[in-house]
């Protein structure tokens, strides 16, 4: 039944019903067997998520509603970034629920959500033509959105405008790491066939190791850090990270318009 809604209800719903699950699952799942970096509760297993083609099981936090790719940025962005030190202005699309109100609380930054339908976002538009001047923000982070823009590099461009000289920018997306280049195909357009093609119904694309390339035409400095290979293994495994996943940390040299 969990998946069945997770797959076939619109986003801004899901949200919103989000709300009442995470006063009974935590219950449901009690133990100690995995643990959120997030929320720092643990639990007898994560939840599943994806879709058909993309189902992973023991991911999804009954919790904050983190998975694998929240629970590596959290560490990330504490150990390896100023996120939570520094005075930052911070642009966040597509703002995800177990982020949005603990970066909200944050005394450090002034915080910017945008989405174009998401209740969490404070101000709404398309990603192709954000309404921002440019040079505005220190740090933007804008994960496993490309996937589902018409234009992504038109989007990167975007972002990467509206990103001050010498700030930095997060932008993971799904990745088959067995792809050496991004599967696109524009004939493909009904949600059952996009669902095979680029695993879940509203995906445009199915991103390839050739996603770094992609940026760097968008005028980022691109880092792909194996931040993940740091980690414990035995830590890695409890908090179900994934082994291949890369952090694509993102920077707009200084001089740069």
């Amino acid at each position: 039944m969990f998946r069945f809604f997770l797959n076939t209800l619109p986003r801004p719903l899901l949200i919103r019903l989000s709300y009442i699950f995470r006063l009974v699952a935590p219950f449901l799942y009690r133990g100690k067997e995995v643990e959120c970096s997030v929320c720092k509760n643990s639990f007898s297993k994560f939840l599943p998520y994806g879709s058909k083609v993309a189902l992973r099981e023991n991911v999804l936090c009954p919790h904050c509603l983190s998975l694998e790719r929240h629970r590596l940025l959290w560490l990330y962005l504490n150990q390896k970034t100023n996120f939570f030190t520094d005075s930052l202005d911070v642009m966040h699309i597509a703002p995800e629920q177990c982020f949005h109100g603990r970066f909200k609380r944050l005394k450090n930054i002034n915080y910017y959500t945008g989405d174009l339908v998401s209740p969490l976002a404070e101000y709404h538009f398309d990603l192709h033509d954000i309404p921002f001047e440019e040079n505005k923000f220190d740090v933007v982070i804008c994960n496993h959105v490309m996937e589902h823009v018409d234009d992504d590099l038109q989007c990167m461009r975007e972002l990467f405008r509206i990103l001050k000289p010498g700030g930095w920018a997060i932008m993971q997306v799904p990745i088959d790491y067995s792809r050496k280049e991004t599967y696109e195909d524009s004939s493909i357009v009904s949600p059952e066939d996009r669902e095979t093609h680029f695993w879940q119904k509203d995906h445009v694309r199915l991103y390839g190791r050739d996603y770094g390339k992609r940026l760097a035409k968008a005028g980022f400095t691109v880092k792909e850090d194996g931040f993940v290979q740091e980690i414990d293994p035995t830590l890695r495994e409890r908090l179900r990270l994934q082994e291949e996943e890369i952090i694509f940390f993102l920077t707009k040299e200084k001089g740069t318009q």
